[in-house]
């Protein structure tokens, strides 16, 4: 298991197209992929889930991938918060 925190920097926070990017960023991979926010834990290969946080600006989140492919999960995560200015 591989756990990372975010801090989101985007000016709109987590809102609907870049949680969808997100999820479609992770919805191939084979790991269970979660996103922790506010000790509440949502899949993160479900949009629905992903939106329901309200994840705004200078919060931070913590992605938790868990199984053969958690290392790219994790790349892959890294390199669309950096290519869409989501967070660091």
């Amino acid at each position: 298991m591989i756990e990372k925190n975010y801090t989101i920097t985007s000016d709109e926070g987590l809102h609907a197209r870049p949680a969808a990017k997100l999820v479609a960023s992770v919805s191939s991979f084979a790991s269970e992929v979660k996103l922790e926010f506010k000790e509440k834990q949502v899949n993160m290969k479900s949009i629905m889930g992903v939106m329901s946080l309200g994840i705004s600006k200078g919060k931070e989140i913590k992605v938790i991938a868990d199984g053969a492919d958690e290392e790219r999960v994790i790349e892959t995560v890294d390199e669309l918060m950096k290519s869409e200015n989501l967070g660091a």
